[in-house]
């Protein structure tokens, strides 16, 4: 056992943390951990298999079903999102383009606009939850945003476009969004246990989200009943794996296109982290998926022929500890 893996240990206790961990090292098998409850009222402990939600870490999953449209001809990077979109969002600029919102410099009203003082703990969405279930009945949601500045100027992170680009593939391909995550992404990936499940149906080896670290209350009613481009999808850390696996081998996008979304199109946050198209590259070369969101706290980094390593929690604060211990491996 190495030094970061005593680490994961004590900060799963320390926390106590709920959730699971994995870490693959190149030519070493899997580090595998869970910890803490899926379940709190029915005391159903985390497994390695748990499937837990991955909030804005879906955000890759709809860039690489959007490339994957790209790669078919289907859609281009300079495609714009009036031309698809018809009279529908009408706040959206005419030169805003997918490949603009696959980086965040659309400049779009966000429905979810994320700063310091967020409490992820409030109600914080402006249509009863119970009615978002397909892309298409976000559309209240988008509506009335003003455009907070020209597409291409800067990058300011925006949850809203990547339900357009959802909302964009859809109506591009004549498929349902839901569907085209699976059959581009999951299916070529061999992501068997990788869906946007409702939250009001969860099956038994999926772990429920907590407001806080301790305490029965959970976010059913805080997020969207089935998440559409920014979140909502739920996975283990195998499947998360094996997408990383499958992304360097080419199988869900083409090379070409693999290595514009690791392309950094800003200059970075705070911490010096840039961000590509739907995937965060926190260096040259190393890719990462990220999401927080009421009950979901995710991390999850890829770095080619070294190490990959996920951490991904039922709580808002949970991942955060490991994940900055995982990134000094």
């Amino acid at each position: 056992m190495d030094d970061h893996e005593v680490d994961v240990r004590r900060l799963m206790t320390a926390g106590p943390f709920h959730g699971v961990v994995r870490v693959d090292r190149a030519g070493q098998a899997p580090f595998v951990l869970p910890n803490g409850h899926a379940d709190r009222a029915w005391q159903v402990a985390m497994t390695a298999d748990t499937r837990l939600a991955i909030a804005s870490g879906t955000k890759g999953f709809t860039a690489l079903t959007v490339l994957s449209l790209v790669d078919d001809g289907t859609l281009t990077l300079d495609t714009t999102a009036r031309s698809l979109l018809g009279d529908d969002l009408p706040l959206i600029a005419d030169d805003v383009t997918v490949g603009h919102l696959l980086c965040h410099r659309s400049g779009i009203g966000d429905y979810f606009p994320e700063g310091d003082d967020l409490d992820l703990n409030d109600h914080l969405l402006t249509v009863p939850v119970h009615r978002l279930e397909r892309t298409e009945d976000y559309l209240e949601l988008l509506d009335g945003h003003p455009t907070v500045f020209p597409a291409g100027e800067r990058r300011a992170y925006n949850n809203g476009g990547f339900v357009v680009l959802a909302l964009l593939a859809e109506r591009a391909s004549g498929r349902p969004f839901h569907d085209l995550v699976h059959e581009r992404v999951c299916v070529p990936a061999g992501l068997h246990d990788t869906a946007f499940l409702r939250s009001d149906e969860l099956p038994g080896d999926v772990a429920r989200g907590y407001l806080d670290t301790e305490g029965l209350r959970t976010n059913v009613l805080h997020l969207p009943v089935r998440g559409s481009g920014d979140g909502g999808l739920y996975t283990t850390v195998a499947d998360v794996h094996a997408l990383w696996e499958a992304l360097s081998a080419g199988r869900i996008i083409s090379e070409t296109l693999v290595d514009a979304l690791g392309r950094r199109r800003d200059d970075g946050r705070p911490d010096g982290e840039g961000y590509g198209l739907g995937f965060w590259v926190p260096k040259p070369g190393v890719l990462a998926l990220e999401g927080l969101d009421t009950g979901v706290s995710f991390r999850s980094v890829h770095e080619p022929g070294r190490i990959t390593w996920t951490v991904v929690s039922n709580t808002a604060d949970g991942a955060w500890p490991i994940a900055k211990a995982l990134s000094r491996s």
